[in-house]
C-alpha cells in the first residue's frame, strides 16, 4: 500500500473536489496526505527573491491556496497527517515526480487555466499518462464521489497485465468494504453483421473465452489473500461502452495503462482516454509494463 497520498491543488473547484476525495481516502487507508501546488511563476519574477510586501503575487496566491487546502483537509479528517509543498515548476512534472516515490496521486478533472472548459484538463491528462504510480482523476456525480454505491469496478484486459489494476481495485474495495466488479468486454465481428447468426449453444466460444479471462483474474485475486465480495461481468460489446455503463453506479473505476520504457508521449489507449473524459465516477489509472 502507498505510504502517502498526494493531491494537486490550484484553487479551482475541481481541485477542491479532488482534495475532499483524497482526504477521505487518506483517512480510510490510514496514510499521510500531501497537498502540493506547483506553478512556473519563476518565469515572471526577477532574478533576486522579493520579501514582505514586495513578494510576487503568484507566490502569495500559491501559499494562500495551500494554506486553505491544509485547513480544509484537517477539518474533514483530523486524524490524518497533512503535509504541504509549494513549488515553482510545471504542475504535471511535479506530480509525476511525486508519483515516482511510490505515492498515489489524486487530481481534479479540470483546472483553472485557459483550457479549463475542456472535458479533462491538460495537467490531469499528462499525469495520468506518465506517472509510474496509480493516478486517480476525481470526476463524476456526488454520489459516485462519496462512495454512495458501494462498488469498485475494474476493467479486465487480456493477459497477466491486469494483475496490478486488479490488486489496486481489490484493495480499494476492501478499504471501503465495497463489492468489486470485474468487467471484461468481448466482440465477435460475425455478431455485428446485419444478419447476426444465432449461436447453436446458449453461450458461444467468445463468451466462454471472456468468462475465462475473468476466472483468471479472480484466481489471481484469491492467491493474493485479499478478502472482498467479487462479481464477474462478461459483456458483448466495446470495452469503452461497458466501462462507461458500469461507471454510472460505481464509486471508482480502475483501468490499467501500459508504461513502455523509453517511450515518449502519451501512453494511454483509446479506452482509457474515453473513461477519463466521460466516466460518471472517479477513475484510477494503474500503470504496468
Amino acid at each position: 500500500m502507498e505510504q502517502q497520498l498526494v493531491v494537486g491543488v490550484d484553487g479551482s473547484e475541481d481541485s477542491l473536489t479532488a482534495l475532499d476525495w483524497a482526504t477521505v481516502e487518506a483517512d480510510v487507508r490510514r496514510v499521510r496526505l500531501r497537498i502540493v501546488y506547483a506553478s512556473a511563476w519563476q518565469h515572471y519574477e526577477a532574478r533576486k527573491p522579493s520579501f514582505g510586501a514586495r513578494r510576487d503575487p503568484a507566490r502569495v496566491y500559491a501559499d494562500h491556496v495551500v494554506a486553505q487546502a491544509v485547513e480544509r483537509a484537517r477539518r474533514r479528517a483530523p486524524a490524518v497527517e497533512v503535509l504541504s509543498d509549494v513549488a515553482a515548476e510545471d504542475p504535471a512534472a511535479m506530480l509525476v515526480r511525486e508519483s515516482a516515490a511510490g505515492a498515489m496521486v489524486v487530481v481534479g478533472s479540470r483546472g483553472r487555466g485557459e483550457l479549463a472548459s475542456l472535458l479533462l484538463g491538460s495537467v490531469s491528462l499528462s499525469v495520468a499518462a506518465h506517472a509510474p504510480s496509480p493516478v486517480v482523476v476525481v470526476r463524476g456525480g456526488e454520489q459516485n464521489r462519496k462512495s454512495g454505491f458501494g462498488e469498485v469496478v475494474v476493467g479486465i484486459d487480456e493477459g497477466k497485465e491486469a494483475s496490478a489494476s486488479v490488486t489496486f481495485a481489490a484493495r480499494a474495495a476492501a478499504a471501503h468494504r465495497a463489492r468489486l466488479r470485474l468487467v471484461h468486454a468481448w466482440r465477435c465481428p460475425a455478431h455485428e453483421a446485419p444478419q447476426r447468426p444465432q449461436p447453436a449453444e446458449p453461450t458461444d466460444f467468445h463468451q466462454i473465452r471472456a468468462e475465462g479471462q475473468l476466472d483468471e483474474a479472480l484466481s489471481y485475486l484469491m492467491r493474493t489473500g485479499t478478502e472482498v465480495n467479487v462479481h464477474k461481468y462478461a459483456v458483448e460489446g466495446s470495452a469503452r461502452a461497458a466501462l462507461l455503463a458500469a461507471s454510472t453506479t460505481a464509486d471508482l473505476l480502475v483501468v490499467g495503462a501500459r508504461r513502455r520504457k523509453g517511450h515518449i508521449g502519451m501512453q494511454l489507449g483509446p479506452v482509457n482516454h474515453a473513461v477519463l473524459h466521460h466516466a460518471s465516477c472517479p477513475v484510477a489509472v494503474v500503470p504496468h509494463e
